[in-house]
């Protein structure tokens, strides 16, 4: 089953994605590996805001870091055309806006994690990070970056 199929069976929509707010890229390739730059989660199209452990529940943070995985396939189909090309996920950096008490960083990042897994399978399996910060940009509650290899 293909990426594309995958995601059609998820009913998930990859969107064309918003150009950067600041000064960076989306991504850089070189080599065979492609850096994508953090996202932050959405909602509605506005940054999904709040913190994890007091504004929000873990089970929400989940949420915000599945459709960030998501912003972030359609990110590395923008610049490869194609999803096809991604050969292996290799690593998630997921910071995650914490309340001082907070301490479910990893539960909140297996919602990206959990749906690279279902969409690129065994490939999609990867090496990460969850780190609780005490803010992100526009408030957002979740960023992720990514690297993956390309054929």
């Amino acid at each position: 089953m293909s990426v594309y199929d995958k995601l059609r069976d998820l009913k998930v929509t990859l969107a064309t994605p918003d150009p950067p707010a600041a000064a960076f890229l989306p991504t850089v390739r070189t080599g065979n590996l492609l850096f994508v730059s953090g996202h932050i989660a959405r909602k509605d199209g506005k940054p999904w805001t709040g913190k994890l452990g007091s504004d929000l529940t873990t089970e929400q943070g989940k949420e915000a870091a599945r459709a960030t995985a998501i912003d972030l396939m359609s990110t590395m189909q923008a610049a490869l055309g194609d999803l096809k090309q991604i050969k292996r996920i290799v690593k998630l950096l997921v910071l995650v806006n914490s309340a001082p008490t907070f301490a479910e960083q990893h539960l909140v990042a297996n919602g990206a994690s959990e749906l690279l897994q279902e969409v690129f399978g065994s490939p999609g399996a990867h090496a990460r990070s969850a780190i609780g910060v005490a803010a992100l940009p526009a408030s957002a509650c979740v960023e992720i970056e990514m690297i993956a290899e390309t054929e």
